[in-house]
């Protein structure tokens, strides 16, 4: 720290000083600070007492508000500096950050503008933190990156050139609120009607899609919709970044991998789908389909292994279009005259999420595919619709009623018209 006095010594921040004092205390004791929070805590705790001693001695200043600065330093050192109150708060969704003096959250789907002030080094130190356990890395040669930080939150990064001048960043919390069903319908995104339908679909089977927009509630549904698998059957999860937590016992979680500085190793989400069906799955689920890997998808899925998966679509009948077309990326010898028709023999459930206007994410329809395609288009028929905000009973009948027979589901009982729905008819 250069003095603005000739001659004069300048003055150490003693918060400079303790925070040097505490990260070389967790170097010695081998602490590893992001698992072993709490003894970051003591050993910051006993960093103060002796800072402390150090004041009554005359030998250093005291510390203005020190309860406050024992959290900020515990969140420097263990957690993620600045950052961590946000990453801590319950209410926020996902924490982004456009330039050093940008930070934003997001709560309850509004964003807001925060007072955190970041520096332009403090932002790449804090990526390369979250980045270490995930052994991820982000450099000119690959200037994207994904990763999953150890609380489960979802890490995006991009930086320049690619962005204009700042590390875009992008940290969306896994807020698990809703882990059945049943917890769905208590957050009002589900009916109990519908709830009960789903529920016996996925147990009877069928293939479902969940589409909607970024932040609509797919994961959360997905995740949902696996706590309904019968616990005698085994799972196996393909995503970009580990996302998805089912309560499941028999559950093995893949992801991807990004090429090494060599150019070697890359995992792509199609290499996994090949993958998981060579483990004994009773159940195949791909976290989101972008890309090519939708073709494999739907041969697993056609081959008659039940699956899940979600996808962005603004719509039921767009995400059927769209996994009509995502499979052609797969190569030219791929034709639309092969993907239709398989599109409607292999999907069962098109379940649609949309974010209201207060920011609640709702079930806005839920679709069946009957099997039939005419003219390259897929029929669909609608089983939930949303009419004035709520989500009623219409006049379609899923697919494979057998299946839910074996398992002594009455499916006509079962989506009988609600009060409201015979009222409005």
């Amino acid at each position: 720290m250069i003095s603005p006095f000739p001659g004069v010594a300048p003055r150490v921040d003693p918060r400079d000083v303790l925070e040097e004092q505490v990260r070389e205390a967790v170097r010695r004791a081998g602490v590893d600070p992001v698992r072993e929070r709490d003894q970051v805590r003591r050993l910051v705790a006993e960093s103060l007492a002796d800072h402390d001693e150090a004041v009554l001695k005359g030998s250093a200043d005291p510390l203005v508000d020190a309860a406050e600065w024992a959290d900020q330093l515990v969140d420097a050192v263990a957690g993620f500096g600045p950052l961590q109150r946000h990453l801590d708060d319950p209410h926020v969704e996902e924490v982004w950050i456009n330039a050093p003096g940008q930070v934003f959250v997001a709560r309850h789907g509004h964003s807001e503008l925060t007072t955190t002030i970041l520096r332009t080094d403090q932002v790449r130190d804090l990526v390369e933190r979250m980045l270490k356990p995930s052994g991820r890395r982000i450099d000119l040669s690959s200037p994207f990156v994904d990763a999953t930080l150890p609380d489960g939150s979802r890490l995006h990064v991009v930086i320049p050139d690619i962005t204009r001048r700042h590390w875009a960043v992008n940290i969306r919390k896994f807020v698990a609120r809703a882990h059945r069903l049943e917890d769905l319908v208590e957050l009002g995104t589900l009916t109990p009607q519908a709830a009960k339908f789903l529920d016996a679909a996925v147990r009877a089977g069928l293939n479902i899609i969940v589409a909607g927009a970024t932040q609509a509630g797919k994961t959360t549904l997905l995740n949902c919709l696996l706590a309904s698998v019968p616990p005698s059957q085994r799972v196996i999860t393909c995503e970009e970044v580990f996302e998805l937590q089912p309560p499941l016992v028999d559950w093995v979680a893949l992801q991807t991998r990004q090429a090494s500085l060599e150019g070697t190793g890359e995992v792509p989400l199609r290499r996994l789908v090949k993958e998981a069906l060579r483990m004994r799955p009773d159940r195949l689920v791909v976290g989101e389909v972008r890309q090519e890997e939708a073709l494999d998808l739907l041969i697993a899925l056609n081959s008659g292994l039940p699956g899940m998966c979600s996808v962005h679509a603004n719509s039921a009948r767009e995400a059927v279009t769209k996994l009509c077309t995502l499979p052609l990326l797969a190569g030219d010898n791929v034709s639309a005259s092969f993907v239709v028709p398989t599109v409607a023999a292999s999907i069962d459930l098109v379940v649609h999420l949309a974010r209201d206007g207060a920011g609640l994410r709702r079930v806005r329809e839920i679709v069946a595919l009957p099997g039939r395609a005419e003219e390259g288009i897929v029929e669909v028929a609608d089983l939930f619709i949303d009419r004035a905000g709520i989500l009623e009973r219409a006049s379609g009948f899923p697919p494979h009623l057998e299946r839910f027979a074996a398992l002594g589901i009455d499916v006509a009982e079962l989506l009988l018209p609600t009060d409201e729905t015979a009222r409005s008819a």
